[in-house]
């Protein structure tokens, strides 16, 4: 009957030797000269196909059962460009004075939305009034309440800013 130790230790030296090689191979230690998939696959010891995880990153099972992850430079496979696919026969077009008729109403749309976030803030800054606003009558016997009021109109300053950086944006992408 064979020993379960030296067993178990077999397996443990296969697996940290894996472990090792597969360092290796994503770090570009062990044959960092291979430079196609397959080349660096069949250098892993893949009995597999790679499977594409990240960036340049790829990973495939090798004899031992565990795994491989391994680098190849200008792999990236999950960032290849697709093929365009044509536009089929009947797809509706809109025409370019329709097309600049609707980016118009779109910019006055953002426009007026710009212009109303504007206002808001600045009547939320004169409320907030550099976090020192005056306290309203029943803040006077509660600070907790004063506090909470601050802390609401500074997020609402915050929330106006941010809206208007967004609609800047998306005004400067209207054509």
């Amino acid at each position: 009957m064979p020993n379960r130790g030296t067993h178990r230790g077999a397996v443990a030296k296969i697996a940290r030797q894996a472990l090792l090689l597969a360092c290796l191979a994503a770090f570009g230690g062990a044959g960092a000269a291979a430079a196609t998939l397959a080349e660096k696959a069949r250098e892993s010891g893949c009995v597999n196909k790679p499977m594409w995880l990240a960036g340049d990153t790829y990973r495939c099972a090798t004899e031992s059962g565990a795994f491989s992850y391994f680098n190849v430079p200008g792999g990236g496979g999950g960032e290849r460009p697709a093929a365009k696919a044509p536009t089929p026969a009947g797809f509706p077009r809109v025409d370019p004075e329709t097309q600049k008729g609707r980016d118009g109403v779109r910019r006055k749309v953002l426009s007026d939305e710009l212009a109303t976030e504007e206002k808001l803030l600045a009547e939320t800054r004169t409320a907030y009034a550099d976090g020192a606003p005056a306290p309203l009558p029943e803040e006077r016997a509660d600070a907790e309440k004063y506090r909470a009021r601050i802390a609401r109109l500074r997020q609402s300053v915050a929330v106006h800013e941010r809206n208007i950086e967004a609609l800047r944006k998306e005004l400067a992408a209207v054509k």
